[in-house]
């Protein structure tokens, strides 16, 4: 049995074990019928590469050309949108004229149960978490291979809410209470000037005026009486 060389794989694969993968790219070499993949699909990519790549991959998967409708831009995707509804949509955050977050608002406000993938590079934690606030179904780095890109595509079909495990691991650091040597110190209490250093017996005031007068006076008799 030899292992076939999976197609435009640039890292290492995500399985423990090869036979995994190799179960894996078989599922993936028997596309669904046509018949059943919902469209169109709109790719909103504006860089063409990856815009190529996508439609290799939404080839694979089984889908014919004139399924698919592609936008470089958000002015461009609200087009087509405007022209025909869609089954699906693939979009980046990052566009020339704005952010995909507000198309993908845009996209679930004007249907509930639309599939909608992010396929981007990595964005802040809080870039990532309006993107799913706004709508998104799922989020794929855009750095992965065309295996996990397909699987992603899949689960959305499918129903699923793929996470790319780097953002959910970031995701659930963020996520994570602090721990309790994290926690700040209570204060030490102080102790008063009193209770540190209590005065000496002899040194203590009278606590009244009479009390003062009369000691006054016993200390000028001591002394009168020493003198003489």
């Amino acid at each position: 049995l030899q292992i076939p060389k999976f197609r435009d794989v640039q890292t290492l694969p995500r399985a423990a074990h090869w036979e995994d993968r190799l179960l894996t790219e078989c599922f993936l070499m028997t596309p669904p019928a046509e018949s059943t993949l919902p469209a169109p699909v709109l790719v909103v990519e504006d860089e063409p590469l990856i815009r190529e790549r996508l439609q290799q991959v939404l080839a694979h998967l089984g889908y014919a050309a004139d399924a698919l409708l592609f936008a470089a831009s958000l002015a461009e995707a609200r087009a087509c949108l405007a022209a025909t509804p869609v089954a699906l949509a693939l979009v980046d955050l990052g566009l020339p004229d704005g952010s995909g977050i507000d198309l993908i608002a845009e996209l679930r406000a004007a249907d509930p149960a639309l599939g909608i993938l992010v396929i981007s590079a990595w964005s802040t934690e809080d870039g990532i978490l309006a993107a799913l606030r706004a709508g998104a179904t799922g989020y794929v780095l855009k750095e992965r291979d065309d295996l996990e890109v397909t699987l992603s595509i899949r689960s959305v079909l499918r129903g699923g809410a793929p996470i790319d495990p780097f953002i959910a691991r970031r995701l659930l650091a963020e996520l994570q209470p602090p721990s309790p040597a994290d926690a700040p110190a209570a204060p030490a209490q102080r102790e008063t000037s009193c209770q540190a250093h209590p005065l000496p017996r002899d040194a203590q005031l009278p606590a009244t005026a009479a009390a003062a007068q009369e000691q006054a006076a016993s200390m000028a008799s001591t002394r009168a009486i020493d003198s003489s």
